[in-house]
C-alpha cells in the first residue's frame, strides 16, 4: 500500500505572520515614544503617564491597522496602496487618540512635540520597515522565489496577454507558468484539469469576456476535486461589482469564485482562537482522559488511542486522534466500514464514550499542533472523500479550511452516521455555509452549543 504523505504544518501555519508583523508594529511604537520623549525631555526615562500613553498609543495604532486590512497578505498589491492602507491606518489611530484626550481633558498633561513626534517617527518606521521587505521580496521574486504559480486560462483578450507577457508579473509574486487557450469542450476540461495536477499550481485564473462567462460553472465543476484558488479576472473596466469578493491583483480586479477566507487577520484570529481556548480546554479534559485511558486499558486489548489518516486543510492527510472505541479488527483493503447500530466491534466502555463525544478528546492535541481547529468541518475518512467528492457537488470546497473537533453541522443535527447520500449532502451545505459566514462569534456560539447539546449524539453507535 502505497504510504500517505503526512502533513506537517509550516512555521507560518502554525503561528501567522500577521501575528508577528503586528507584535513588531507595537514595539515599533513603543520605540517611538522613548524616543519622542529623548527628543522632547533630553532623557529616555519616562514618566508613569507617559508609559501608559505609549503602550494605549501602541495598542490603537495596531487595533486600527489590523481593521483596516494591513495584516492581510499584501501579494498582488503595488507598494502605494500599501503605503496608502498604512498612511490611513494611522491618521485613524492619530484621530482617536486626539479624541480620547479631548473628551478625558488630559491634553494639557502630554507634550504636544511628544505626541506629534511619537506619531511621525513611528508611522516612519512603520513605512521604512515594509519599504525594505517590499524591497526584499521583489529581489527575492526576481531571482524565482516567493511566487505563487497561475495557470492561466485565455480567451485571447488583452488582459490575458497582458498577464501572460508582462514582465512586471513577478513583482507582484506570482508567476503564469502555463497559458491554456479557452475552448468550453470535454476534452478541454480533461486538459485543465490534468495540468493542474501536473504542474500543481497555486492558482487559475479565467481571463474571460463576459459572453464566455457561462462556461464558469463547468471550469468550477471540472475543478470540484481540486483546493486551487479559482479567480476570474473578466475582460471589462471601471464595472461596479455588487455582493461579491473582489481582489485587486497584479493591477487588474479579479472576482475570487474560490478562495479561502481565513487569510490575514480572520487567520490570525482563528489561530490564537485554537490556541487559547485550545490549551484551557485541554488542561480541564487531562484528568478525564487519563480516566478513560485507564479505562480502555483495563477492558479490552489494544492501544488506548486510535490513529487514522483524515483530510485536512487544502487536501492535505494528517493523522487525527481519537479514543478507541472498538475492537481490534482488520479493514478489507484498508477500506473504513462506519460503525453501525449494534455493532458488534464496538466496546462497552466505546459505546459510552461514542453515545457522549468523549472519544473525540484527544483531537484538542491536533489543534494545539495546528492540524485542526475546535470549530471546523469533520474531518472524514480518507476512502469517505474518495467516494462522496464524485456525488456530492463542492465537497472538497470544505477542505479550504482546518477540521474541526465540532462544527456547524455537528450541533444543527448532522452528525454520526451518513448512511444515505441526503445526510452527506445537508452536512456539506452547512459545513460550506459556516465557511461562508465565519467570525469569532459563530466560532463561539457552535462551542457552547456543543457543551450544552453537542456532546450527547443519539445517532452513534
Amino acid at each position: 500500500m502505497q504510504a500517505i504523505p503526512r502533513y506537517r504544518p509550516t512555521f507560518a501555519e502554525r503561528y501567522p505572520v500577521p501575528f508577528f508583523v503586528a507584535l513588531l508594529d507595537f514595539l515599533t511604537v513603543l520605540l517611538a515614544g522613548i524616543l519622542a520623549h529623548y527628543y522632547r525631555f533630553g532623557t529616555l526615562e519616562m514618566t508613569g503617564r507617559y508609559n501608559s500613553a505609549t503602550m494605549l498609543t501602541a495598542i490603537v495604532v495596531v487595533l486600527c491597522l489590523g481593521m483596516g486590512g494591513v495584516y492581510g497578505s499584501q501579494r498582488g498589491y503595488a507598494f502605494l496602496r500599501q503605503f496608502s492602507v498604512l498612511l490611513a491606518g494611522w491618521l485613524a489611530a492619530a484621530g482617536i487618540l486626539l479624541s480620547l484626550t479631548f473628551f478625558l481633558k488630559i491634553s494639557e498633561n502630554y507634550s504636544r512635540i511628544w505626541f506629534s513626534t511619537m506619531l511621525v517617527a513611528g508611522g516612519g518606521l512603520s513605512l521604512l520597515l515594509r519599504l525594505s521587505v517590499f524591497l526584499l521580496l521583489r529581489r527575492l521574486r526576481a531571482s524565482g522565489l516567493n511566487l505563487k504559480t497561475v495557470l492561466l486560462v485565455d480567451s485571447g483578450g488583452r488582459l490575458a496577454s497582458q498577464l501572460s507577457n508582462g514582465p512586471a508579473l513577478d513583482e507582484y509574486g506570482f508567476k503564469v507558468v502555463y497559458s491554456l487557450p479557452f475552448q468550453l469542450e470535454k476534452a478541454w476540461l480533461e486538459e485543465l484539469v490534468a495540468k493542474v495536477n501536473e504542474l500543481g499550481v497555486h492558482e487559475v485564473w479565467l481571463c474571460l469576456p463576459l459572453s464566455d462567462g457561462g462556461g464558469i460553472h463547468s471550469i468550477m465543476y471540472a475543478l470540484r476535486h481540486h483546493t486551487v484558488a479559482v479567480r476570474f479576472i473578466p475582460e471589462w473596466e471601471d464595472i461596479p461589482l455588487l455582493n461579491h469578493r473582489v481582489s485587486h491583483i497584479a493591477g487588474v480586479y479579479s472576482l475570487d469564485l474560490s478562495c479561502s477566507p481565513m487569510d490575514g487577520p480572520p487567520r490570525l484570529l482563528k489561530r490564537l482562537e485554537d490556541l487559547v481556548v485550545g490549551s484551557l480546554i485541554s488542561l480541564m479534559i487531562a484528568p478525564i482522559c487519563l480516566i478513560i485511558a485507564i479505562a480502555i486499558k483495563l477492558t479490552s486489548k489494544g492501544p488506548v488511542l486510535f490513529k487514522q489518516y483524515r483530510t485536512g486543510i487544502n487536501g492535505k492527510c494528517f493523522k487525527v486522534y481519537k479514543f478507541r472505541s472498538m475492537v481490534l479488527h482488520d479493514e478489507n483493503s484498508g477500506g473504513v466500514t462506519q460503525a453501525t447500530r449494534n455493532d458488534s466491534r464496538i466496546t462497552k466502555v466505546g459505546a459510552f464514550l461514542r453515545r457522549t463525544s468523549l472519544d473525540e478528546l484527544p483531537q484538542f492535541f491536533n489543534v494545539l499542533q495546528g492540524r485542526m481547529s475546535i470549530v471546523g468541518p469533520r474531518p472524514h475518512a480518507l476512502s469517505h472523500n474518495e467516494y462522496y467528492k464524485e456525488l456530492v457537488e463542492s465537497y472538497m470546497q470544505r477542505h479550504k479550511v482546518k477540521p474541526g473537533i465540532t462544527g456547524w453541522a455537528q450541533v444543527s443535527g448532522y452528525r454520526g452516521e451518513t448512511d444515505t447520500l441526503e445526510k452527506m449532502q445537508k452536512r456539506v451545505e452547512y459545513d460550506l455555509w459556516y465557511i461562508d459566514n465565519w467570525s469569532l462569534w459563530l466560532d463561539l456560539r457552535i462551542i457552547v452549543m456543543t457543551v450544552f447539546k453537542g456532546f450527547v449524539n443519539k445517532n452513534a453507535y
